[in-house]
């Protein structure tokens, strides 16, 4: 009970400072918004022209895409704000509390969660005009994943954080690590139409997974193959990073 009691004080202090200084939640909305409006119009004439392009609408394949970016940028550089907390000494504060040290991590990384679930839901609604079609039980599930995205992204970003100490070296780390996650994922175009050794290689890669998943519940496919794995790869992998990242904050926290 403490540590659900403690994990609600973290969240709503983790909240308040969000909501005081919401300039970066705007920011991690407005790249996905202008990949709709100035790189949406293009897929939808190459989905109508191109051969295998799979089937379900050009934005049915494009915005889960978009929604699995904002998921990954926006929990993968969130060790930022922690770093900020150890040098201006809230951490260390925290330390002498009570508080339970899986709380500081965990009600930080639900307020994460919270802020892309929102920023998803607000680019579906822009999505929409543009021909996106919506099915909501898959949209439900969607949303799902996405938080279970987050809760991947988000404990590895502050388990970073944590370790490096300095934003000088998280950002090249962050972005070199998160841009192959991005590339070999499929977002933008589908990967059945890259070659055969890009299709290896993404099949790798834990991201491309969700958002075949993803794609197939905006589709309202629930019985597609993809849909259980994906869902069933995140959990294990949001309940592995959630561990790792909790462990090395009570080290730190020690």
């Amino acid at each position: 009970m403490n540590v659900a009691r403690d994990t609600w004080l973290i969240f709503e202090r983790s909240m308040f400072l969000t909501l005081r200084n919401p300039v970066w939640i705007i920011v991690g909305l407005l790249q996905p918004f202008l990949y709709l409006v100035l790189f949406g119009p293009l897929l939808k004439s190459i989905a109508e022209s191109t051969p295998g392009f799979p089937p379900g609408g050009a934005f049915n394949i494009f915005v889960p895409g978009l929604l699995i970016q904002i998921a990954l940028f926006g929990a993968a550089f969130v060790g930022f704000g922690l770093i900020s907390e150890m040098r201006s000494g809230v951490v260390e504060r925290m330390r002498v509390t009570p508080l339970s040290r899986f709380a500081m991590l965990f009600g930080r990384a639900l307020r994460d969660v919270v802020i892309l679930d929102v920023q998803a839901l607000v680019l579906i609604v822009i999505a929409i005009p543009f021909g996106l079609r919506i099915d909501l039980a898959g949209l439900v599930v969607a949303l799902s994943l996405l938080s279970l995205i987050g809760l991947t992204m988000a404990p590895l970003s502050y388990t970073l954080a944590l370790i490096l100490k300095s934003e000088d070296a998280l950002a090249p780390l962050v972005t070199t690590i998160s841009l192959p996650l991005l590339l070999l994922s499929g977002i933008l175009l589908p990967l059945t139409l890259a070659p055969d050794w890009l299709q290896t290689l993404a099949r790798i890669n834990p991201l491309s997974h969700a958002v075949d998943a993803i794609r197939a519940l905006f589709n309202g496919h629930f019985g597609d193959p993809s849909v259980g794995f994906g869902v069933a790869l995140m959990t294990v992998l949001a309940i592995l990073a959630l561990a790792v990242a909790s462990r090395t904050f009570g080290r730190s926290a020690a």
